[in-house]
């Protein structure tokens, strides 16, 4: 095998071996409001994950800007404590990628899209109607993320979920089972590149 101790790498060498090697990665689109100017920001964060379910918890990562500035949605998570969680599928796959662009903080990345904006029950924050799932989410905990030298790099958030939304296309309403195959969520991979579920493996965990 190959070896390479991390304290010898580069960030982007890092970055490259853990994306490349933690796949597939769902997709948190999520989008979250700055409180003072109401503006509605939408981006995608492939650093997510279930973290509990007796309190339904997930989590998102977002890294920060390389002067240590926060990025949008971790601001306006931390300002509002609120944010909609939407799962990717390939009818909104580019309008996601679309909004992984770098804008400035007084403009937002839905404003020029031609996607659909509408209320959510239990926040204040807009949802996106064209995505297969989405989850409104509030602030259970947010935790920055050290280096060796004590600086801030990252903001790790703990989500709890409020509110769960399903499609009737991806959803049996009687088992209360969303289906994987018409899901079909996009993944993401490393550098340009995304996947979908190929094939399902079922095999019965020991008791």
């Amino acid at each position: 095998m190959f070896h390479y101790s991390s304290d010898q790498l580069t960030t982007k060498q890092n970055y490259k071996f853990l994306t490349g090697s933690i796949i597939p990665r769902p997709i948190a689109w999520i989008t979250t409001v700055n409180p003072e100017t109401k503006i509605i920001n939408a981006a995608p964060f492939s650093y997510f994950n279930v973290v509990a379910k007796n309190v339904p918890l997930v989590s998102v990562s977002i890294n920060r800007h390389p002067d240590g500035s926060m990025k949008d949605t971790a601001n306006n998570l931390v300002n509002s404590l609120e944010g909609v969680i939407h799962l990717v599928d390939d009818t909104v796959l580019h309008q996601m990628n679309e909004t992984a662009t770098s804008l400035p903080a007084d403009k937002g990345e839905l404003t020029d899209s031609q996607l659909t904006l509408i209320d959510s029950r239990s926040i204040q924050t807009p949802a996106i109607e064209e995505a297969p799932i989405r989850m409104e989410t509030k602030v259970h905990q947010h935790i920055e993320i050290k280096d060796h030298e004590e600086q801030i790099i990252s903001d790790l958030f703990i989500l709890e979920v409020l509110d769960y939304y399903f499609s009737e296309e991806v959803f049996d309403e009687a088992k209360e089972y969303i289906l994987p195959e018409k899901l079909s969520p996009v993944a993401r991979l490393a550098g340009d590149s995304y996947s979908h579920i190929n094939n399902i493996v079922d095999i019965k965990r020991p008791k």
